[in-house]
């Protein structure tokens, strides 16, 4: 049980660490862009991202995660303990089935988090269209 729960805990780091990128827009390059040039197109991408965290335009997604990982913690050890129950070891497969369900949803989850929000996404680029840029997708 503890090298199962070891492993599952350097997984969730590893993952973890591999999400730590946030993705930005990448702008077509039109004549304002040509005209302002890349630095300038950074620091509208920045004011533009730091005015839809001012207005709340994403959601959080932590909580997202917090509440998946609940979830399948729970069916997890459901499904534990009905595997226990047939092999006549209780406890620890509920234990290994909710250990192991939580993990991965953790894990999946956080590798996901990167990812921003459509609202988010959809309030920077209007924001960049507005001041004359064309975004044409995140990375």
């Amino acid at each position: 049980m503890r090298t199962f729960t070891s492993y599952c805990l350097l997984l969730t780091i590893a993952m973890s660490l591999g999400a730590c990128a946030a993705k930005r827009p990448v702008l077509y390059p039109n004549a304002h862009l040509k005209e302002i040039g890349q630095a300038k197109a950074n620091q509208e991408i920045d004011d533009c991202i730091r005015i839809a965290n001012e207005y709340q335009a994403g959601g959080d997604r932590s909580k997202e995660i917090a509440k998946n990982t609940g979830k399948a913690g729970i069916v997890g050890a459901a499904t534990g303990a009905v595997i226990g129950a047939i092999t006549g070891d209780f406890g620890r497969a509920a234990a290994i089935g909710g250990a192991g369900a939580a993990t991965a949803t953790m894990g999946s989850g956080i590798m996901r988090s990167d990812e921003p929000d459509p609202v988010f996404k959809q309030f920077v680029e209007q924001c960049l269209r507005e001041k004359g840029l064309q975004p044409l997708g995140w990375r």
